[in-house]
């Protein structure tokens, strides 16, 4: 499947974990590329992590190598919208997402939107019904602390940009607070 690469290594300080990529995060290999998705502007305004360039291959691996921040997903399927993604995706891959975050032990998994997380805890962890709250969660997975945001899509409207910051700004808190 093309899709777009993990950026995941042991000792990260955090790791990005959107619900799936989008068709021009695919097409460009960036995450959140799509240009009215908000991550990147929400990244740069909430100091999480510093000055951020404009969405680029380069500024991943920046932030990757310099900043200890990983990417990844819960389905590596890319599709033009959540709304396309079956229960057949969210079971082949989520179960990959705990291994691999087993495997590599960020400090913090940082979900973006309830929906991932509650889809990852269904088809990984096997917890039906799940009902997450924003921010810090009390259950760990993969002994990683459990951080949700909500989601930077330009398909969540609920949420302003300022909104994002706020909670980019609390996650930064978290992750320092448990590094």
């Amino acid at each position: 499947m093309n899709t777009l690469p993990d950026y995941l290594k042991p000792g990260l300080r955090l790791v990005s974990i959107g619900l799936n990529p989008s068709i021009p995060s695919l097409a460009a290999g960036v995450y959140f590329a799509n240009p009215r998705n908000r991550f990147w502007r929400a990244l740069n305004e909430s100091g999480l992590a510093g000055a951020v360039g404009k969405p680029s291959a380069d500024e991943v691996r920046r932030l990757f190598d310099e900043l200890g921040i990983g990417f990844t997903d819960v389905v590596k399927r890319p599709t033009r919208g959540g709304s396309e993604l079956r229960a057949a995706d969210f079971r082949r891959d989520a179960p990959l997402l705990k291994r691999k975050l087993e495997r590599f032990r960020p400090a913090v998994a940082w979900f973006h939107g309830k929906q991932a997380y509650r889809y990852y805890l269904q088809y990984a962890e096997g917890v039906a019904n799940a009902k997450p709250d924003w921010g810090a969660q009390s259950r760990k997975t993969a002994d990683c602390r459990v951080f949700v945001t909500p989601n930077p899509s330009p398909a969540n409207a609920a949420y302003s940009l300022e909104d994002l910051v706020r909670w980019y700004r609390k996650l930064a808190a978290y992750a320092d607070e448990n590094r």
